[in-house]
């Protein structure tokens, strides 16, 4: 007889965790079905991308320019310590030989005192630190033993001051490549951003900051504002014989330059030495707070945190090595957030 039993019912779980699921995979494809495809940025957008990128290089850049300017300080000042402790080492030995060839001579008259015997196997501190020691020798070995204690004094704090700084040193080296590969992951960006346009897009950018170039190069009506000085209008007219040179991070002449490398460079070939950075540069003369009384050949600082550099060339116009792509060119003042000027 044919078997009239019922088909099993599913649980009331299963239908639960069934009916969510279904419901989960009806939700996802309607948003699959609505959602706006992914859109390719614009030009303006990339651009606008890329100058903010730009920014943060250029910062990175004077953090790199302060570490290797620190570097090269350490080293100068650790030679010359090491020159120090190496010519101190030198008359240290000399004034050991003298006190030897005076026990030497003692010896071979069979004269020599118990205190030349202790200072030749001992400290010479230790020593003169006993009176009854000291009364022993002549007036003039006590003056040769106290000069090799302050020798060895000296030359003890030179040895720790030269330790220090080579600490100070390895630490600003791993500050320099960590700030040079900054500089170099922002610009990697911003050239991704770039290959992401078409060729059309990137000739219409290139062309753009062709125009911009050549326009603030020849066509700038710089007025006739006076010079800040002789030394500043030296400077200026340096920076203007660079027009056209092409802005390179960490660059400070004569074919490129970063903005901060434009004004020192300038600025030496006016026999004048300023600061390499733009925070330091910022710190290097009088502060000109109000943009109408600037002059010729003042430097003009930009950026809350005084990253960027230039020199006020008359008229509400900058001469300044702006970022990474252009190159050294003149620029309205009021293209960057102004802070104040510097007069050297």
């Amino acid at each position: 007889m044919a078997s009239h039993r019922r088909p099993k019912q599913p649980s009331r779980t299963r239908v639960t965790v069934l009916t969510t699921a279904a419901a989960a995979a009806v939700a996802l494809s309607a948003n699959a079905a609505n959602a706006a495809p992914s859109e390719k940025p614009s030009k303006d957008e990339v651009k606008a991308k890329v100058d903010a990128l730009y920014e943060q290089a250029e910062q990175a850049t004077e953090k790199l320019n302060g570490a290797k300017e620190k570097q090269e300080k350490l080293q100068k000042e650790i030679s010359t310590i090491q020159d120090n402790v190496a010519r101190g080492q030198d008359d240290l030995n000399e004034l050991r030989d003298s006190i030897g060839m005076a026990a030497a001579a003692q010896y071979r008259t069979g004269s020599i005192d118990s205190s030349l015997q202790l200072f030749l196997s001992s400290n010479p501190d230790d020593y003169l630190d006993k009176a009854s020691t000291a009364d022993q020798l002549s007036s003039q070995q006590v003056e040769a033993l106290k000069k090799i204690q302050e020798k060895q004094r000296e030359l003890a704090q030179d040895r720790a001051e030269a330790t220090e700084k080579l600490q100070d040193l390895a630490s600003t080296r791993a500050e320099l490549a960590k700030q040079k590969k900054a500089v170099q992951g922002k610009l990697a960006e911003a050239q991704k951003l770039l290959n992401s346009l078409t060729a059309a897009e990137k000739a219409a950018l290139a062309a753009a900051d062709a125009r911009a170039s050549r326009s603030a190069s020849e066509r700038v009506d710089l007025g006739n504002t006076g010079p800040a000085s002789g030394r500043a209008l030296a400077a200026f007219q340096a920076a203007q014989s660079k027009i056209g040179s092409p802005y390179v991070y960490g660059a400070t002449g004569p074919s490129s330059f970063d903005c901060s490398g434009l004004t020192s460079w300038a600025f030496a070939q006016a026999g004048v030495t300023i600061p390499r950075t733009s925070q330091a540069q910022a710190n290097a003369g009088t502060r000109i707070y109000s943009q109408s009384d600037l002059k010729v050949g003042d430097l003009v600082i930009f950026y809350g945190d005084q990253h960027h550099v230039g020199f006020y060339a008359g008229n509400g116009q900058v001469l300044h090595a702006p970022r990474t792509g252009t190159v050294v060119r003149y620029e309205s003042i009021n293209n960057m957030p102004f802070q104040f000027g510097v007069r050297i």
